[in-house]
């Protein structure tokens, strides 16, 4: 499955290779967008707790279409 998440504010080029290398990145509008699989429940929580020990807020969470 494909998620896009995004992230308030512009996230650093070098947070975003090494905190999340599986995704895409680019920002719109004062917000980061990344995008890529999420392999299972565990992964996105995953994901999710790096977000927040990296004291990132995250504004909106979706599945894209296949």
């Amino acid at each position: 499955m494909r998620y896009e998440i995004r992230v308030a504010g512009a996230m650093s080029d070098t947070m975003v290779d090494e905190g999340f290398p599986e995704l895409e990145c680019f920002v719109i509008a004062s917000q980061t967008v990344l995008v890529g699989p999420i392999v299972d429940e565990a992964h996105l929580y995953g994901l999710l707790a790096r977000f927040q020990q990296l004291g990132l807020r995250v504004t909106e969470l979706r599945q894209l279409p296949e």
